[in-house]
């Protein structure tokens, strides 16, 4: 209790009386801001009016919440520029050939990107599958490299194998590096995963000219940090026509803010480049997943996988559903929940592609 006169007490409890009140002071902020976000319902109400009535009301409802996400990443203005694209062999068997392809982007920045074709002797240019890699990974990984863990199952190649053009455009990879870029993202508006998203983009613009792909059938599969680059770029991206994320899908208001030992917490990592300003105003994974509807949709999730605990999986992919079943193409959406943890496991998102880029 502080004394009648606090420059008369003893330096120690007024170092205590300070060290109380901040520790307060945070708690209260941490509670009030935790509840705030938690208490999400009204403001999905203000800010979601969908309509459900056909698939074209529905995606015109939706055109102001798509500009609103587009401008909470800060995706940086398309510019007309020559493409200046590069290609380097990388590897080649009976199967397939994958180069290197290096084109120029933003200011000095090039975009890069593994880039495969099957060898196929149909004669029908092949479906376009983007695979994603994650946080801290490469496009090697995608195609089987440097993967000792077998995360990756080196699907890339198998999707190539399968018949698909494989498109693995490379991230910054480090939750480091990543803040480090987010910062200076920061000052002109705009994060990190905005201008990745448009390199993507950059990318499928370059595609659109070559004569050797078929750019009506686009689909996404990411894995992790992929998967975040799946479920935020296909709501922005028209020529995506079909969508599967692995090892992110999540109850998003929990993941962000809710310490809990079944899952790994964003608020207590360090993990700066994940903090969209606005993200969670308005955009859960299930809203998120409205504005890819009704385009196809699907999500790989291990219950060993400690980003999640997998009954909030459920729930949150319960949610994303019903925006699908009320427009009576349910069968859109899919879920492969397994035993195992942070990985591919690729069958059932492989027939998904096939059914949906067939």
């Amino acid at each position: 209790m502080n004394p009648s006169n606090p420059f008369a007490a003893d330096a120690g409890a007024v170092s205590r009386w300070i060290s109380d009140r901040q520790r307060l002071l945070r708690h209260e902020a941490e509670d009030a801001f935790r509840t705030e976000i938690l208490d999400y319902g009204p403001r999905q109400s203000e800010h979601w009016q969908r309509d459900y009535s056909s698939i074209d009301a529905y995606e015109k409802s939706l055109q102001g919440n798509r500009q609103r996400w587009a401008d909470a990443v800060g995706v940086p203005t398309r510019e007309d520029r020559p493409f200046d694209a590069v290609l380097e062999p990388w590897f080649e068997d009976e199967q397939m050939s994958v180069w290197w392809l290096t084109m120029d982007f933003f200011g000095g920045l090039r975009a890069r990107a593994l880039f495969a074709l099957p060898k196929t002797s149909d004669g029908q240019k092949p479906a376009l599958v983007i695979a994603q890699h994650g946080i801290s990974s490469s496009p090697e990984k995608v195609f089987g490299l440097d993967d000792g863990a077998d995360i990756y199952k080196a699907y890339g190649r198998r999707l190539v194998e399968e018949g698909f053009a494989v498109l693995a455009p490379m991230n910054v990879s480090g939750a480091h590096p990543r803040a480090r870029l987010t910062r200076l993202c920061s000052l002109m508006g705009r994060t990190l995963w905005g201008v990745e998203i448009a390199r993507t983009q950059r990318l499928l613009d370059y595609l659109e000219t070559r004569q050797d792909v078929d750019m009506s059938r686009v689909g996404m599969y990411g894995i992790s940090l992929g998967g975040a680059y799946t479920m935020f770029t296909t709501p922005l991206e028209p020529r995506i026509t079909c969508a599967a994320a692995c090892a992110w899908f999540n109850h998003r208001p929990n993941k962000m803010a809710i310490d809990d030992p079944r899952y790994s917490c964003f608020l207590s990592v360090d993990e700066e480049h994940v903090w969209i300003p606005g993200w969670l105003r308005e955009f859960t994974d299930s809203d998120l997943v409205s504005l890819i509807c009704p385009r196809p949709f699907f999500i790989e999730h291990g219950k060993a996988d400690g980003i999640a605990w997998w009954p909030q999986v459920i729930q949150e992919y319960e949610a994303s559903a019903e925006h699908y079943r009320r427009l009576g193409i349910d069968d859109r959406i899919g879920i492969e929940l397994h035993e195992g943890g942070h990985e591919i496991r690729l069958q059932g998102t492989l027939d998904f592609l096939r059914s949906h880029l067939s």
